[in-house]
């Protein structure tokens, strides 16, 4: 069997959007009961929490570790919750299985090295719970995609992707560049696959999960997978991008769902989708541009310190004929690129002017 033909009816089971809420990591087991016992299952019906955490440098809160496991089954036992946890290698695998965790799911550090993946996909072999798999921190498709062709192939057949973000060198308002232009696609590739937005991974900022969470349901997204915690600003990892139970409610009841394709519906539904793409391509435009005016100030000074002219003009003519022959042939016209061209080494020779008269 491979992944177009799987028929992925488990999300169908939940009435409204599903969303997987919880901490971002399990701290004590009174901090878990408290948590899941704030959360309105009628709109959160899944309980997340990480147990192990892969944090980017040692010394770190790196979770509780497999102690957390039972704290998470007294959730389920107590509260009659499904439970959710990161399973980043093929031992964690096993023992969220032997813990009876019903939804895993594979970050985003893990999705990027194929080795681990097909490690996790052999230990969870033949399982009927539901693998949910963030996409690679490094924008690539393939890598996504692979990840989950590794799962399939071992007979894993409940499937479901996470859209959190990309890693980006350049700064934006995201900690992880969303770039709404990749998961769309697999979405156009795979539109049998479930897809949840992560806005908390996304925003990396409380106060613009609200607004990532709304995008994702004019996109067309099955869910959302969010992290609330009881306090916070006091937890013990990533508490600027936690928020509340109640407060995630209040999200939830405030977002307005679009309607699923339908044959009437079909211009409006992809006007949306590619309106979304447009909007996140204009975002990483604006955050380029802002990059090369960077360099064109470090330019203007060391032409300050050398006393060398402002305006070249042999330099100009060679940029401008490169960049319009490379715009041709990735089909923009000439006269767009020249009115664009002029713009950009206008704004480029007035930065560099005002260093000048500094």
């Amino acid at each position: 069997m491979n992944l177009q033909d799987l028929d992925q009816n488990w999300i169908e089971q939940f009435e409204k959007p599903l969303v997987i809420a919880g901490p971002c990591s399990a701290e004590s087991e009174k901090q878990v009961m408290e948590i899941a016992e704030r959360m309105d299952r009628n709109y959160m019906q899944v309980f997340r929490a990480g147990i192990w955490k892969p944090r980017t440098k040692p010394g770190s809160f790196e979770g509780v570790g497999a102690i957390g496991l039972n704290w998470l089954k007294k959730v389920k036992d107590e509260f009659n919750m499904p439970i959710a946890t990161e399973v980043a290698n093929a031992s964690h695998a096993k023992l969220a299985l032997e813990f009876d965790v019903d939804y895993l799911w594979i970050g985003a550090r893990s999705t990027v090295n194929p080795f681990t993946i097909q490690e996790i996909a052999e230990s969870l072999r033949d399982t009927d719970k539901v693998i949910l798999v963030k996409n690679p921190v490094n924008p690539d498709l393939d890598l996504w995609i692979g990840a989950l062709e590794r799962l399939v192939a071992q007979g894993i057949k409940k499937l479901g992707v996470i859209h959190r973000g990309f890693s980006s060198y350049n700064q934006s308002k995201y900690r992880n560049n969303p770039q709404w232009q990749i998961a769309l696609e697999l979405k156009d590739r795979f539109p049998n696959i479930p897809i949840l937005g992560d806005p908390s991974h996304i925003t990396g900022r409380r106060d613009l999960i609200a607004e990532v969470a709304q995008q994702a349901f004019n996109l067309e997204y099955n869910g959302l997978m969010v992290e609330v915690h009881n306090n916070p600003d006091g937890a013990w990892s990533d508490s600027k991008q936690q928020i509340t139970p109640e407060a995630l409610k209040d999200i939830l009841v405030d977002i307005i769902l679009r309607k699923k394709n339908d044959n009437s519906d079909d211009f409006s539904a992809q006007l949306n989708r590619y309106r979304g793409e447009i909007d996140e391509l204009d975002n990483q435009l604006l955050g380029l541009l802002a990059a090369r005016m960077d360099v064109a100030k470090k330019i203007g000074t060391l032409k300050k310190e050398h006393n060398v002219a402002i305006f070249q003009p042999d330099r100009w003519n060679v940029l401008k004929k490169l960049a319009i022959r490379n715009g041709e042939r990735m089909g923009l016209s000439e006269d767009f690129l020249e009115h664009l061209l002029v713009s950009i080494h206008k704004e480029s020779v007035e930065l560099q002017n005002k260093i000048m008269e500094k």
